[in-house]
């Protein structure tokens, strides 16, 4: 799938790149797969690992946005639903269709959310799910067994689309990659390279080998989320901010407290934000807060209030109040907000993206969510195509399989995001079929997978992102990580002190995940 030494190799051509793209995670890699699909030569290059920041910590929803229709951005959420089936018709082995159910306790929200879920539903139009509906009361605790009864007047259903975001993020790479694309993790872009006041290229660090590229493109994208603003007055010193960062967390409870297929959202909390509780990979997410910050960091350290909050509205929802003891995992990620000179709260920001052109030619794509990565990408790379003067190619990802397209496989299956990679793991499996820690449901397997066609370079890399191990149990994960560096030392050919590095950076990242 993808060789690191390989895609190194492809830095020396002296010939410029069409495209330079500086950024891993959703928006960088969905502008890679545009570019490469159309034919133009692409570079991606990513600081860190691929989804390392925000992309990797999200709600795992891929939705059109109750809250936006709720502010009047019809737009927004038409163009966001429209995405939404696209998505699920090119990679159907990473997003499923996903029950929500809005629980009613007031006689006025029946009327009010049921008709906002009419017009979602219309919106949607061909690329719809299932119609929305009522639940009685008694259907409703049917539905969801330890929802609290008190007061229950009834409740709503409809339906929106779950996945796996780092998972998607590696699929992506994937797809840009066989679409002739290049993609490089810890490769951060230090400089840029001027001729007569226009970026002509980038300076590049290597942060394994410590050897810095020049490397010329003839147009060169920011697509780096809540980083935009630093790699902006990495061009120009006096550039003012455009994004304003927001942190949101997650909690991650065990099943018991959710043992349904249905997820629960809880419209409108004292923040002005939605709440979700989401079965995912036999857990229970919880999220979001909405928070601004003035710090953007790689690795976002979740506050005590934040918790207490999710903790509170789940207590108040469900029949068993959860405690911090039952937390199996808490995770941070800062939203890239596009400024406004009117929204006094995070939570009123808009969701939209924006694009940029600097006088030196620097292209800023900003803003965006997951759900609408394809779009973004086909904007920011129109506007590429015309800077850099490239080729008339139109846009081809509203109909491109992503990589690994296999729609036989149960997408709520933990092993089914390898798609049609599946068969290459299960070759692995026959030797390597131990599983990392009895309260993970990964596989040795999975770390050499990750190693040799997936790009995954260290501890973290495997358990954070190319399974998803510190989520779903952190401490646990802490307690394999030992046996994935030894996996990791054997194929990458590391002694047994790049092992204990290993293990000591993992654990002290680990860390920021668990409650104390």
């Amino acid at each position: 799938m993808m060789d690191r030494g390989k895609m190194l190799k492809k830095l020396s051509s002296s010939k410029p790149w069409d495209v330079i793209i500086i950024g891993g995670g959703a928006t960088g890699l969905g502008a890679a797969v545009d570019a490469a699909s159309r034919g133009y030569r692409t570079l991606l290059l990513e600081q860190s690992d691929f989804a390392k920041g925000t992309s990797s910590r999200s709600t795992k929803l891929i939705h059109g946005g109750l809250r936006y229709l709720q502010q009047g951005d019809v737009f927004l959420v038409i163009e966001a639903l429209r995405e939404r089936g696209l998505l699920c018709k090119n990679a159907p082995h990473l997003v499923h269709h996903l029950p929500f159910l809005l629980p009613l306790y007031h006689w006025w929200e029946a009327p009010f959310y049921g008709i906002g879920l009419k017009i979602y539903d219309l919106l949607a139009g061909k690329l719809g799910i299932e119609s929305s509906k009522s639940l009685s009361k008694e259907q409703t605790l049917r539905a969801i067994p330890t929802l609290e009864p008190e007061g229950l007047r009834g409740g709503l259903i409809y339906y929106d689309g779950q996945f796996d975001d780092s998972r998607l993020a590696i699929t992506l790479a994937g797809t840009a990659a066989s679409q002739g694309g290049v993609l490089l993790n810890y490769m951060p872009v230090v400089h840029f390279i001027h001729k007569d006041g226009m970026i002509k290229g980038v300076k590049a660090k290597d942060l394994e080998s410590g050897e810095t590229y020049k490397i010329y493109g003839k147009t060169v994208i920011n697509a780096t989320g809540v980083f935009t603003d630093q790699i902006r007055r990495l061009d120009n010193p006096k550039e003012k901010k455009i994004v304003k960062p927001s942190q949101g967390i997650h909690i991650v409870l065990p099943k018991s407290f959710l043992p349904s297929n249905k997820a629960i959202i809880i419209p409108s909390t004292d923040d002005g934000r939605v709440v979700f509780m989401v079965p995912w990979h036999d857990r229970i997410l919880v999220g979001t807060t909405d928070t601004a910050v003035r710090k953007v960091e790689l690795e976002p350290h979740f506050m005590e209030k934040e918790v207490s909050f999710l903790l509170e509205y789940a207590g108040k929802y469900l029949t068993k109040n959860p405690t911090k003891d039952d937390v199996l995992s808490v995770y941070a990620g800062l939203r890239p907000l596009i400024k406004s000179g009117k929204a006094t709260k995070t939570a009123a920001l808009s969701r939209d993206h924006a694009i940029l052109i600097d006088p030196s030619g620097l292209i800023t794509i900003a803003g965006g969510k997951w759900t609408t990565y394809r779009k973004m990408g086909e904007d920011v790379i129109n506007k590429a195509a015309i800077i850099g003067d490239l080729p008339d190619t139109p846009c081809v990802t509203k109909t491109l399989p992503l990589f690994g397209w296999d729609k036989t496989l149960k997408p709520t299956e933990t092993l089914s995001v390898y798609g049609s990679e599946l068969k290459k793991l299960k070759m692995l499996m026959r030797k390597n079929k131990k599983l990392l820690h009895p309260n993970l449901p990964y596989y040795e397997a999975q770390v050499l997978f990750a190693v040799r066609f997936e790009m995954a370079r260290t501890v973290e890399d495997v358990l954070s992102r190319r399974t998803r191990a510190l989520l779903l149990d952190a401490k646990a994960s802490v307690e394999a990580a030992p046996l994935v560096a030894s996996i990791m030392a054997k194929e990458l050919g590391f002694d047994s002190s790049w092992e204990k590095k290993q293990v000591i950076a993992y654990k002290k990242i680990a860390a920021n995940y668990i409650l104390t």
